[in-house]
């Protein structure tokens, strides 16, 4: 079974934070007049973003896609802090934030990528990334030197869909003339990355890095040098 492309998931994956979010959307809201603990936000953080709908807009325009994700940002962030009343410089600290997840300063890549890249690069891997993110994705790739390597960034807000729904999956499928079998997606979530891989007919593999995850071993790699060993087992089947 050769594969033939390698997509790979952005936050979590390939990217992270540089400072933890709870900490930067506290510590920027102190400017603001509001005292919050890093870690109540970053549970707000957790719950909000798992109840939020999917950052995608089936049919929107391309003109009006930046101002659609920055007002589904603006709205999960409005219920962040719910809690706190008197937020009076909403608007101001909200502007203060965006543009600061929109740069790549803001973002690191994980010690393992770039190598990682790299070698899947000169292997001839088809490499791109499918992400429930929005614009500001390629902006922080190409900040971080990584968005050479990638032939295509696909990111919810632009495709219409988000993962785990299985149309983002046959989009980047179709945009390289792949068929399912040929490509292996490896992204953080079991939900969208992993089981929604799988569902769409990709082989999808979870990256978990700390080590702790019910998945079958064999779907499972703790860095992204894991895809090495996989690619070389299902060369040999």
């Amino acid at each position: 079974m050769a594969i033939k492309a390698i997509f790979l998931d952005a936050a979590g994956t390939l990217i992270k934070p540089a400072r933890r979010v709870g900490e930067t959307y506290a510590v920027l809201a102190r400017k603001y007049g509001i005292e919050v603990s890093a870690a109540e936000i970053a549970e707000r953080f957790r719950l909000c973003f798992h109840s939020a709908p999917p950052l995608a807009f089936p049919g929107a325009p391309a003109a009006r896609i930046e101002d659609l994700e920055r007002a589904w940002w603006k709205d999960l962030v409005r219920r962040i802090f719910e809690p706190w009343d008197g937020f009076q410089r909403f608007d101001d600290y909200f502007a203060e934030l965006f543009a600061y997840f929109a740069q790549p300063v803001a973002w690191t890549l994980y010690p393992e990528v770039a190598e990682t890249l790299s070698a899947l690069e000169k292997r001839g891997m088809v490499l791109s990334v499918i992400s429930n993110f929005d614009s500001r994705l390629i902006g922080i790739l190409e900040g971080l030197g990584a968005a050479h390597w990638f032939e295509h960034i696909f990111v919810s807000s632009r495709v219409g869909y988000a993962k785990p729904d299985q149309q983002i999956f046959h989009t980047a499928l179709e945009r390289h003339s792949l068929k399912a079998g040929d490509a292996l997606h490896v992204g953080d979530s079991e939900e969208k990355d992993l089981h929604g891989a799988n569902k769409a007919g990709l082989k999808g593999v979870l990256v978990e890095r700390n080590g702790e995850s019910n998945s079958n071993p064999s779907l499972r790699i703790t860095s992204l040098r894991g895809i090495f060993p996989l690619l070389d087992d299902l060369d040999q089947r």
